[in-house]
């Protein structure tokens, strides 16, 4: 997974390409969509070209689009861009930065495991560091407004800037939950209100499917770098969230000295409820 974030630095080959004759939206499958003028799918990325140049673009997995749809809504007037949101975007477009090293950084100040926060990148943004959700949630790990200010983020399309935030907060819902993982998943998609409401995970499908998400591409990661976890798993119990949670819960430690172990986790039941957030 930590490949597939580093968009700017891929060496695959073009395998095909596509173009759209005006601009599109490409739908991502976390319900964020971004306006393109045409594109190319290199290897297992697809490259979105945000104008006419051939360096302003952004690369996202194709797994995370789920469709392609004509942009009918007319193009926003410049003049009516404020000045300080048009010098974000512009930096975030021509300012490229290893997300690596930027969500290693933010793992070891925090004693965050750096995959889980890769984790929480592509269930929130899919790694476009300009995305925006219908609710004004902003960049890689999608921070509101309000919440990037309590956190000290001036300027939430910054990559590192963002994911400071975002890493910082999830540490501050860990030691708030206990270090219940679930719990703090559920807290920074729906609110920690929700999740003191329920007394848990609330019973949101996009919730439950948001956690699941996570835990399943955490567990990949893990897999993918000890393949001797498989068997681990098969020898436990698999049924339940609160299995979920202990297994997860390697994706962060008390004690803030050493980065914890991998473990494998299972998926959570769901219940078909609408998220409220």
């Amino acid at each position: 997974m930590k490949l597939a974030f580093q968009f700017v630095l891929t060496t695959i080959l073009i395998a095909a390409s596509t173009c759209a004759s005006a601009a599109d939206l490409a739908i991502l499958r976390n319900g964020n969509s971004i306006r393109h003028e045409h594109r190319q799918v290199i290897g297992a990325i697809t490259r979105l070209y945000l104008g006419d140049t051939a360096s302003g673009y952004i690369e996202i997995p194709t797994d995370q689009i789920e469709r392609f749809e004509k942009d009918t809504a007319p193009d926003p007037a410049p003049a009516k861009v404020p000045a300080t949101t048009a010098a974000l975007q512009s930096q975030a477009s021509v300012a490229p930065v290893n997300l690596n090293e930027v969500v290693n950084g933010a793992g070891e100040r925090h004693q965050i495991d750096p995959d889980f926060i890769n984790s929480v990148i592509r269930a929130e943004s899919g790694g476009n560091s300009r995305a925006v959700s219908k609710k004004g949630a902003q960049g890689l790990m999608q921070l509101m407004p309000q919440t990037a200010s309590q956190l000290g983020v001036a300027n939430a399309f910054d990559p590192n800037a963002n994911v400071e935030g975002g890493t910082k907060y999830l540490r501050e819902l860990l030691e708030k939950y206990n270090f219940d993982v679930v719990k703090t998943l559920a807290a920074y998609n729906a609110g920690p209100k929700r999740v003191d409401q329920y007394h848990g995970a609330p019973p949101y499908y996009e919730t439950q499917a948001y956690i699941s998400r996570i835990i399943r591409d955490f567990n990949r990661q893990k897999l993918a770098e000890n393949p001797a976890l498989a068997h681990q798993t098969k020898t436990k119990t698999t049924a339940h969230s609160s299995a979920t949670a202990a297994a997860a819960k390697a994706a962060a430690s008390k004690p803030r000295t050493t980065q914890p172990s991998p473990a494998v986790a299972t998926s959570l039941p769901q219940n078909p409820q609408r998220d409220s957030r």
